[in-house]
């Protein structure tokens, strides 16, 4: 069974931090890339970075470059999402997800909650 489970959401005051995890489970997970979204209320979901299978080579949104890291633990199967300097923008619920293009596979976790307020 597929599980990708996120968590580290939470409320934090503008210029904060927080850093996300997602473990995965029932799948190779070191032959997915893996990547993080959010959405905000009343907006479409969007691609906030990206991370290669091996580890390595990463994508970010403009929006969250320089303040933002992705990476990645093949040995536990976790994906982990650093964020520095939140602003209440950043305010959204923020989704793992794994795909492998060569398969056609992709999956998604259920999403955890990051809120930036003062």
């Amino acid at each position: 069974q597929v599980q990708l489970v996120e968590s580290g959401g939470a409320l934090v005051q503008p210029g904060g931090s927080l850093r996300l995890s997602c473990v995965a489970s029932g799948f190779t997970f070191s032959t997915y890339a893996m990547s993080w979204y959010r959405q905000a209320p009343g907006k479409e979901r969007e691609l906030v970075a990206a991370i290669i299978p091996a580890g390595g080579n990463t994508n970010y949104a403009d929006s969250v470059k320089a303040r933002f890291t992705i990476s990645r633990d093949n040995f536990k199967n976790t994906v982990y999402l650093q964020m520095n300097s939140l602003k209440p923008e950043d305010t959204a619920v923020y989704y793992c997800k794994a795909s492998n293009a060569f398969r056609g596979y992709e999956y998604w976790g259920q999403g955890t909650q990051v809120t930036v307020s003062s």
